[in-house]
């Protein structure tokens, strides 16, 4: 660098950490090679060998971490319009209840108390007599993408994949908490499931979530008991787990043994402080937030992935190219689906399909075409019907990385 200035430390930082994991996380071509830590991205032959563990059940997921178990789904593999049970990824605060394991719901019950005037206990029996429900429902863990922020954030480095649309039958939340008459004073939910904590101390919860009486009672949040027609595989919550459909992951608690009703916001482990929450206002990356200047994330941000092609194609010049993939908006739905083939410079609008049903994703696709041989970046970039549109890069900092919404991108060199 004879004839310019060598970047200070806090540069040569970015451009190892942070320049990389904005490349990676943007153009998705390098996962095959790196690996998320809880420093950034470091390469494969320096990680611990989590590749080594086999999920069973499981195709085509991505080890994050191995206590509690976390995988993702890399994108190509998530192309079918619902989300195969051995696709869908995994999200766990603590340990897999031994039940869940030997698919054993002998003796389960479920408990409805707090500010409702008949408390409920009811058996997996009782439970099934509710009219049941089926819908394509969609879940999305708040921290997917987190990977690509800067400065990091701590936790498990989701890039695209930690999210799903299976297909769940249950009953809906809002007939069992008429059925144990809601008082006036009802205002949240807490849920509690079966999982250990990590500590092995039966103790303590390792996570209590809930959500406003208003999104419990919607029609399409559910009590469920089977994924994709089949009980509910042991690591989504067999026997019972609660689908709070367009909200974070999180508030979808697995192994459902528990709900309480609050005449408040709910204060369960990871529902305070900074869990699962955002800034009110825009901050500085790195910024220290006070935690009554923090909310609790509730309608998740609107996505689209691109789960066709996979990244790092080699496509033969003059034949035309099909692209497809998935887009999502909460608790709103799509209204539009453009791709870019030039960086951003002119954008074409795909084919979009409505909803299976509210909070299902929708599917899309188009036909591309390439004016000539070279490297090219297919940029997908999805809007929701209230006209908010998916940011181009990573949007603003948060200090638990959550909400990651920028466009997904795939490499394609035509030869």
């Amino acid at each position: 660098m004879s004839n310019r200035q060598k970047p200070n430390a806090s540069r040569r930082a970015f451009l190892k950490y942070g320049g990389l994991t904005a490349l990676t996380i943007a153009v998705d071509f390098s996962l095959p090679l790196l690996r998320p830590s809880y420093s950034g991205w470091m390469a494969v032959a320096n990680a611990d060998p989590l590749d080594d563990i086999s999920i069973p059940g499981k195709n085509g997921l991505r080890i994050l971490n191995n206590r509690p178990l976390n995988a993702e789904t890399l994108p190509h593999f998530l192309d079918d319009e619902i989300t195969p049970n051995d696709r869908h990824f995994v999200r766990n605060n603590g340990l897999v209840p031994s039940s869940a394991h030997e698919m054993d719901a002998k003796g389960w019950t479920l408990t409805v108390d707090g500010e409702v005037h008949n408390p409920l206990v009811l058996t997996l029996e009782q439970l099934k007599r509710f009219k049941p429900y089926t819908y394509s429902l969609q879940i999305e863990c708040g921290g997917n993408g987190r990977a690509g922020y800067d400065p990091p954030a701590k936790g498990n480095q989701w890039t695209y994949g930690a999210v799903g649309c299976a297909t769940y039958t249950g009953v809906r939340m809002g007939d069992v908490l008429r059925s144990a008459g809601l008082k006036n004073s009802a205002v949240y939910t807490g849920y509690y499931g079966n999982d250990l904590h990590l500590s092995g101390d039966p103790n303590k919860i390792p996570i209590s979530r809930g959500t406003p009486i208003s999104k419990a009672m919607d029609e399409h949040t559910l009590i469920a008991w089977e994924m994709n027609g089949r009980p509910l595989p042991t690591l989504h919550g067999f026997p019972l787990r609660v689908v709070t459909p367009g909200w974070p992951g999180s508030t979808s608690i697995k192994w459902l043994k528990h709900i309480t009703v609050r005449d408040r916001e709910h204060d369960g482990p990871k529902m305070t402080g900074y869990s699962y929450r955002v800034p009110r206002y825009p901050v500085p990356p790195g910024a220290h937030v006070p935690k009554r200047d923090m909310k609790i994330i509730e309608s998740m941000p609107v996505k689209s992935l691109i789960t066709f092609p996979k990244s790092r194609l080699n496509w033969k010049y003059g034949k035309p190219l099909q692209v497809r993939g998935h887009a999502w908006a909460g608790d709103s739905s799509v209204k539009t689906v453009h791709v870019s083939i030039d960086f951003g410079a002119n954008w074409g609008e795909t084919s979009l399909t409505p909803p299976a049903n509210p909070f299902a994703w929708q599917n899309w696709s188009t036909m591309l075409g390439f004016p000539k041989r070279g490297y090219y970046e297919i940029w997908a970039r999805a809007t929701d019907t209230a006209g908010v549109m998916q940011p181009m890069v990573v949007p603003g900092w948060n200090p638990k990385g959550y909400l990651n919404n920028a466009t997904h991108r795939v490499a394609v060199t035509v030869l």
